[in-house]
């Protein structure tokens, strides 16, 4: 780990994770006085249940729609492979239910299903379907399991919420996550709920729920996961999927064998510089053994992601072919412009205010060669739907002609994901004013940006710091969120101002700014810590 160059600095070995300054601090409470809250041993996983703030009968009915619709699947699946008769619903085969052979059939969907006797000696002459449904059979039973235990612990919450915090469930929809937050520490003061501190603070409860998760952010800011690969004649490319993330949690944080030895608590050999060596052997096999694994069971999990994607989208894309080019925040963009300490819905109220001039800004770039492909591909394909369309106005009966209404459903989906690549002839381009937009959102840029307008060379601007803008000594929030900028040796300090229409940046001291309802002006603190911008993709 040496050859990295890295801000953060190695720690002394220490063994021992309770708070500085209390370290032998353990609070005594009478055993006639102490509530079913006194003394929580796993805060980390109570805090984050917390966080959720959905309620108890929101959780409930989740997870048994979670449960349901992983039945749902399988069975539906099983029962479109194995008791359909597929030439009858193609009308291949003639199906008569009339005792005079010379009149008119009509066939019903019930005619293309197979008899229950039928469809059962089907399933089980297919041994390959037979062990697919053994082991999802297996895994539902084992989120039924996980979905028991989860549902002890949403009540759990739920009795948290009503008699330790005082809320109730009605007025839990409208109380933000601050007042949880206030309320929680009051609690401490009367529950004990954590005896190594006496008093808890907001910190303190953003570094219990986000634990692993500034882990991550931390590991994919600085590069540290074999995310980037250089592919050839495509340059470099970028891989991070949920899948993968999940893998690489399981090794780090949570699954066997991993770093810590609960969801708090570092495993003591890991403290010490002389077993690195060691360590790392045991990391790389305990890697290899999981990457088998991964390929022993890529084929089920190929199966359950198209499965799972075909139920979910298929109407979707139906009904709004254009969300097939729609974009959205990478996974890798979401780690990467993540603060520490930053929960998940704080993260995505910030990219959600982002996601508009970032999509702005990326359609500024479109290739002039795709747009005139997308017209041309558009115009052909909006010429056979015109005609398709005319023919059927005129005889419904045209659509009764094999593949007729296929053919224009794939032109229509055709027409539509072709105009999506061709911008709108009244829009006007300004990169550099959505990209200062899209900076007042998600607080990153460049590290050659440094001290420079988009759009020219700024003045330095020395004066003292606005309190806002200054890091806090003790409260949560991202610490590398600094707003200063290094300008010709000195410290220099600067503010994009950026008013309420979007239009009017300028660089000024604190005390030009004028907070009035006309004019509202928001103050972003530009940071130099993070060395790319990572855009919607």
């Amino acid at each position: 780990m040496a050859q990295f160059d890295t801000e953060y600095q190695r720690l002394e070995a220490s063994y021992s994770d309770s708070p500085p300054g209390e370290e032998d601090l353990l609070v005594h409470v009478p055993e006639g006085s102490k509530s079913p809250w006194h003394h929580i041993e796993n805060l980390d996983l109570f805090f984050s249940r917390i966080s959720f703030k959905n309620g108890f009968t929101c959780m409930l009915i989740g997870e048994i729609f979670e449960l349901m619709q992983f039945l749902f699947v399988v069975a539906f699946t099983t029962f479109l492979v194995s008791c359909v008769d597929y030439d009858i619903l193609f009308a291949n085969k003639m199906v008569n239910h009339s005792l005079h052979p010379t009149e008119p059939v009509k066939v019903t969907l019930p005619d293309a299903f197979l008899p229950a006797q039928v469809c059962s000696a089907r399933i089980q002459e297919n041994g390959s379907l037979i062990t697919i449904l053994v082991i999802a059979g297996v895994f539902w039973i084992h989120r039924l399991i996980k979905f028991i235990y989860n549902i002890c612990c949403y009540w759990e919450i739920h009795s948290f919420y009503l008699h330790a915090l005082r809320i109730p469930m009605s007025a839990l929809p409208y109380c933000t996550w601050q007042e949880v937050q206030a309320r929680i520490v009051q609690t401490q003061k009367e529950h004990q709920i954590c005896i190594h501190k006496r008093e808890l603070t907001e910190l303190d409860i953003y570094h219990r729920i986000l634990r692993f998760q500034n882990y991550m952010v931390a590991l994919v800011n600085k590069s540290l996961l074999p995310l980037r690969f250089r592919l050839p004649g495509l340059g470099e490319a970028v891989f991070f999927t949920r899948g993968l993330k999940y893998n690489f949690e399981l090794i780090l944080f949570w699954g066997p064998g991993s770093l810590f030895l609960n969801e708090w608590s570092l495993k003591a050999e890991y403290k010490r510089g002389g077993q690195r060596l060691e360590l790392a052997q045991r990391l790389s096999h305990r890697i290899l053994w999981i990457g088998i694994a991964n390929f022993l069971l890529c084929p089920l999990i190929l199966i359950w992601q198209i499965l799972y994607a075909f139920f979910s989208y298929a109407e979707v894309l139906k009904r709004e072919p254009g969300a097939l080019g729609a974009r959205c925040w990478s996974l890798y963009g979401r780690c990467y412009l993540r603060h520490f300490n930053e929960l998940e819905h704080e993260l995505q109220s910030r990219l959600n205010r982002g996601y508009k001039p970032a999509s702005k800004y990326m359609n500024c770039f479109l290739s002039p060669l795709l747009t005139l492909l997308a017209k041309n591909g558009a115009f052909f394909a909006g010429s056979i739907l015109a005609v398709l369309i005319a023919l059927t106005i005129y005889d419904e009966d045209v659509l009764a002609v094999e593949h007729v209404l296929t053919t224009v459903t794939l032109l229509g989906v055709t027409v539509t994901v072709c105009r999506s690549f061709i911008p709108d002839q009244h829009m006007v381009f300004c990169p550099e004013q959505l990209l200062r937009v899209i900076l007042a959102h998600i607080h990153y840029m460049p590290d050659h940006w440094q001290g420079v307008h988009l759009g020219g060379v700024t003045e330095p601007h020395c004066h003292t710091p606005h309190p806002h803008l200054l890091p806090a000594s003790a409260g949560p929030g991202d610490h590398r969120l600094l707003p200063q900028f290094h300008c010709g040796g000195r410290r220099c300090w600067g503010y994009l101002l950026l008013c309420s229409d979007g239009c009017s940046p300028a660089w000024a001291s604190p005390v030009a700014v004028r907070w009035t309802d006309r004019d509202r002006a928001v103050t972003h603190a530009l940071c130099h810590h993070q060395p790319r911008l990572a855009a919607a993709t």
